[in-house]
């Protein structure tokens, strides 16, 4: 069997678009298990350049920021989220998100959320093209989380997860003279997240200034091959700021902007035996890299880089984003995300528009890529949320 279909399926869904020029600097991605984790799964987030670690809590702050919950207007609520994935260029990939939340008091909050994305149909055949059947590898997550407030503007939360990620999907790929069997992996994993939301005074009315960190997949590693070889699962370190401004009674305008870097040791690494820096052949952890345990990787992710502190900064991807609302009722977004171009080259601008009623919310979001190539491109989000605590007011 063609053994570099699990390798395609995992890059795909990583979305690692665009090779980066080689003559300018060596291409040095942080691949991962589990990629799909690292998905936008909801629409507002995602037409805003991919930023939600600060912005005003909603339904969907499972993902970006739990801690967040707190300080979310209505009491109860879910939400469902579709995503036909990497649309330019094929159309059987799609991610499902599903959210919800309840608030048991003004100081606490307890929510979850449900993953599920799919990479389609694929067909399997051998090298000799003799057609083994049809795969449909597939990922799902779950996760549960509690939040406080621990002062009157501070909140925490902590997340727990399982992930799971089945790349075959009952094929069996010994067959065909492939030497190496897959199986389905999994891991479990925490978040760990703090939000600071300050009031702030205004002429035009209350603005307000918010902070937000959220520590996510801290876990164990996932093996496809039952723990002969293993990988890490995307850990990330999500930093935003926001800051929403009122205009007047009707108007609002929020700038919001995350950092995120993947906590994760690189593959080509300066920790490699034999190391040197002016020989790229050199930079290989090879098998090493397998045995590395998480919290090690945790660590060198901040110093491995070959090329020192200047490429472990090029490792930091960035989203910047504007959402304009209207008497809280309708809303329009835009926004950018830039990673580097040996990092993965993920670059695009992202639009998207809304509208609120009492009890329910419907949310779009649209990828415009820098790059024709880009499977990014054209990339459409759909979230439909609904205030439970609002719907229970209507019937009554």
């Amino acid at each position: 069997m063609r053994k570099n279909f699990f390798c395609i399926a995992v890059l795909v869904s990583c979305t690692l678009p665009v090779l980066a020029d080689s003559s300018k600097d060596a291409l040095n991605p942080l691949l991962t298990g589990a990629p799909s984790l690292s998905i936008t799964p909801d629409a507002r987030g995602g037409s805003m350049g991919d930023v939600g670690a600060a912005t005003a809590p909603d339904i969907n702050s499972q993902h970006w920021n739990p801690a967040k919950y707190p300080f979310i207007e209505s009491n109860m609520g879910l939400a469902v989220s579709y995503t036909p994935w990497l649309s330019a260029i094929v159309n059987d990939i799609d991610l499902g998100y599903l959210s919800y939340y309840y608030k048991f008091d003004d100081l606490q909050a307890i929510s979850t959320s449900f993953r599920y994305f799919s990479l389609g149909n694929i067909p399997l055949t051998t090298a000799n093209e003799e057609y083994l059947g049809d795969a449909q590898p597939f990922e799902l997550s779950v996760d549960v989380a509690y939040s406080r407030k621990l002062s009157e503007h501070f909140s925490a939360a902590v997340a727990f997860r399982f992930i799971y990620s089945d790349l075959n999907n009952g094929i069996n790929t010994s067959a065909g003279g492939s030497s190496t069997e897959m199986y389905p992996g999994w891991s479990l994993a925490a978040d760990v997240a703090a939000y600071y939301n300050l009031p702030i005074t205004l002429s035009t009315g209350d603005a307000n200034l918010a902070f937000g960190l959220n520590i996510s997949n801290l876990g164990s590693k996932i093996s496809y091959d039952q723990r002969t070889t293993s990988n890490f699962i995307p850990t990330n370190l999500r930093f935003g700021a926001s800051f929403d401004i009122p205009f007047d009674d009707y108007n609002r305008l929020s700038i919001n902007a995350d950092l995120n870097k993947l906590m994760v040791p690189s593959s080509q690494s300066r920790f490699a035996e034999g190391f040197d820096p002016n020989d790229d052949t050199t930079w290989d952890l090879g098998d090493a890299y397998y045995d590395i345990s998480p919290m090690r990787g945790l660590w060198m992710s901040f110093c491995d880089a070959p090329g020192g502190f200047k490429e472990e900064l090029r490792e930091i991807a960035w989203g910047a984003g504007l959402e304009y609302a209207y008497n809280k009722q309708f809303f329009v977004r835009a926004g950018y995300f830039n990673e580097h171009e040996t990092k993965g080259n993920r670059r695009y601008f992202t639009v998207g528009a809304g509208f609120k009623l009492s009890a329910f919310s419907l949310d779009a979001g649209y990828v415009i890529a820098l790059h024709q190539t880009n499977p990014l491109d054209r990339t459409l989000r759909f979230t439909l949320a609904f205030d439970i605590f609002g719907l229970q007011n209507l019937v009554k």
